[in-house]
């Protein structure tokens, strides 16, 4: 998105009400394009000298050794697969103009890392950035009043596994490990959350 529509979806972050800090929701199913639109936001409105930070959902994975206890390793990245109670207090506390320090994904490595991102006390406006923003069930749902904006990333199904196929084999797996990953987990999870998709402010 770029050009006169993130124009137009800046202007209306940037004109929320003053005086308190804003969450901006960016959900979305994988590979649907969070991770690079939030930063785009972020990278925007901090050019209009505005704060911001992006926060992502992502650092809230259960790590490998408790997925594997509950027998959820396969499933990794389904909304069992976060600690969301975790995530929802965190979300709660981000809305305070405080500086708030929060865990970070690493991809590579497979595992979140406590304490790597720092949202400023200073900082007016948390773009966050998840699949499970907009997920209407327990507890998820609990985030929707939390955010000042919504927007739903919607990308075709299909070009979401194609670049779902392509984050995988450029992860090592082959053509055909690739696609049993997309279509067991990923998808299954894109499927989960437009089935059960809360009112987006915005849907691109």
């Amino acid at each position: 998105m770029t050009g006169p529509a993130l124009d137009d979806l800046l202007a209306r972050i940037i004109a929320l009400p003053p005086g308190q800090r804003h969450l901006v929701a960016v959900a979305g199913s994988p590979a649907s394009g969070k991770s690079t639109f939030a930063a785009r936001l972020v990278e925007g409105l901090q050019a209009a000298d505005h704060a911001a930070r992006v926060v992502p959902m992502d650092g809230f994975h259960l790590d490998n050794s408790v997925l594997g206890q509950r027998g959820l390793l396969a499933r990794k990245g389904a909304p069992e697969s976060f600690d969301a109670a975790g995530f929802l207090r965190l979300t709660r506390v981000l809305r305070e103009q405080v500086e708030v320090v929060y865990p970070l994904f690493d991809r590579t490595r497979d595992l979140a890392i406590a304490g790597a991102g720092v949202v400023p006390a200073d900082c007016r406006t948390v773009i966050v950035e998840g699949n499970y923003l907009l997920f209407d069930e327990d507890p998820w749902r609990d985030l929707y009043p939390l955010w000042s904006l919504a927007v739903f990333l919607n990308p075709p199904r299909d070009v979401v596994r194609a670049r779902l196929l392509a984050r995988w084999q450029a992860q090592g797996l082959d053509a055909q490990q690739a696609a049993q990953r997309a279509d067991s987990n990923d998808m299954v999870n894109a499927d989960r959350i437009a089935g059960a998709r809360l009112f987006a402010d915005i849907i691109l």
